[in-house]
């Protein structure tokens, strides 16, 4: 539903504000189109985000960490709205995701991609031999630029928070200074995860801003076959 400027959640959050709890406590597939254009900072670097992908263990999304339930790793996703999940994958990589729902819901925003928007310096410092376009083109990437890693998965981020010497640096997402047209936003399958079919279509809950350079590039699930004994 197109529900236009005036009427768009994020109008009604001052500007410069950090996003209320309110924002995150709604069903994930209406966070993660209403994040497209907001802000995201955290060690120095500011990043527009231009990509999301949403995850709803509850609703039985065989692409969610929390399908299976409860486990000290998904914890966080199980928890309110409004604190991060940061978890490890491929032995290599961070991701970044901001819980949404209600408590117990497991349901999560993906944070995919974005475009580095203020404390370029400190970026290029995280990023050397990478071109700009490149910072933040994808959930690792991104991840990479911000300096996350699993001290900060679990974070409160809808409560200022003044680290003391040797905790780590806020993270505050803040609305833009007005909502990208929804004519930009488009929908498809999640990067990388597979569905009943095997394309992932069954689960269109990947949203990005048309004509972004850092949006990252789709690639599909791949559904590996069992070896016979």
């Amino acid at each position: 539903m197109d529900r236009g400027p005036a009427h768009h959640p994020l109008t009604m959050v001052s500007r410069g504000r950090r996003l209320p709890r309110s924002f995150f406590a709604r069903d994930v597939l209406e966070v993660a189109p209403d994040l497209l254009g907001c802000t995201l900072s955290h060690a120095g670097v500011t990043v527009r985000i231009t990509e999301t992908e949403a995850y709803a263990g509850e609703h039985g999304d065989p692409g969610s960490h929390a399908f299976r339930g409860w486990t000290p790793r998904t914890a966080p996703m199980f928890g309110i709205a409004g604190r991060t999940y940061v978890y490890f994958t491929y032995g290599m990589h961070w991701m970044l995701c901001l819980v949404t729902g209600h408590d117990g819901g497991a349901q999560a925003v993906l944070i995919r991609a974005g475009e580095v928007v203020a404390g370029q310096d400190v970026a290029a410092t995280r990023r050397p031999g990478v071109r700009e376009r490149e910072w933040c083109r994808g959930p690792a990437r991104l991840a990479t630029t911000l300096a996350l890693d699993g001290s900060a998965t679990g974070r409160d981020f809808c409560v200022p928070h003044r680290p003391a010497a040797g905790e780590p640096i806020d993270l505050v997402v803040r609305p833009p200074a007005s909502p990208p047209d929804t004519g930009r936003i488009r929908t498809g399958p999640r990067v990388g995860v597979s569905g009943p079919g095997g394309d992932g279509a069954a689960y269109p809950w990947r949203f990005w801003l048309d004509g972004e350079s850092s949006v990252s590039p789709y690639r599909p699930g791949v559904i590996r076959q069992r070896r016979r004994s």
